[in-house]
């Protein structure tokens, strides 16, 4: 205890099998301000104020009635659409087992698979709203391959959604640090009447993400 009477940050010990890095990530988690709000929230991630952050901003959950929630797991996005938005219908897809969400369907496969586009539209029933991709590919080490292999992800995620929205709608994802890649950035604002960049107050300052929003979808020819 302080002399102020507080708790000073909780402190981790490094136990034998447990590396530095995990112990600084495990010490952050504790120490994590939204971590602690999104237990007592009923959450299952700090992501899900991340999208709520963005919501404000954007006004993104208001009136949609079908999105689409790519990258799912561990679901904290999903629950707060359902929070938001509790008549939309929401179809998510994640590689990572994904606990079940009431009224979300959840598909447990590789979003890159030819399948998941028609298996996902098929289970909305109707052209989305809004698509969210909080997709990330695995880390190899390599900063360039890593923001290579995250950004032909967030590329795939942005063709779904040109190809399945409904005229109006809007796709919201996370990118890395340097914001969207050139031809991704003109897809998208040939698509979309409004394109911006944002990094929500719940995504951490040392972190590389940001998140592309691309509003007004402008439909297809």
């Amino acid at each position: 205890m302080s002399r102020s009477g507080r708790n000073p940050d909780r402190r981790v010990k490094t136990a034998k099998k447990r590396s530095g890095s995990s112990t600084r990530w495990l010490q952050r988690q504790l120490n994590d301000p939204y971590v602690k709000q999104a237990k007592a929230d009923g959450y299952r991630s700090r992501a899900a104020y991340k999208l709520l952050e963005l919501d404000e901003k954007f006004g993104l959950l208001r009136g949609v009635k079908r999105v689409v929630d790519l990258g799912i797991a561990p679901g904290g996005w999903s629950q707060v659409v359902r929070a938001k938005a509790p008549d939309a219908q929401v179809v998510g897809i994640d590689l990572l087992p994904t606990e079940a969400i009431d009224g979300v369907t959840i598909f447990e496969m590789d979003f890159m698979d030819d399948r998941a586009p028609t298996r996902l539209e098929e289970a909305l029933g109707g052209a989305p709203d809004l698509v969210l991709s909080d997709m990330a590919a695995n880390t190899v080490g390599h900063k360039q391959t890593d923001h290579l292999r995250t950004m032909a992800l967030v590329e795939a995620g942005a063709w779904f959604a040109v190809d399945t929205l409904a005229k109006g709608g809007a796709f919201v994802a996370k990118v890395l640090a340097g914001g969207t890649d050139a031809e991704l950035l003109k897809l998208l604002k040939q698509h979309f009447r409004s394109v911006k960049h944002a990094k929500p107050p719940a995504s951490r300052k040392g972190s590389s993400e940001w998140y592309v929003v691309a509003q007004g979808f402008k439909g297809r020819n």
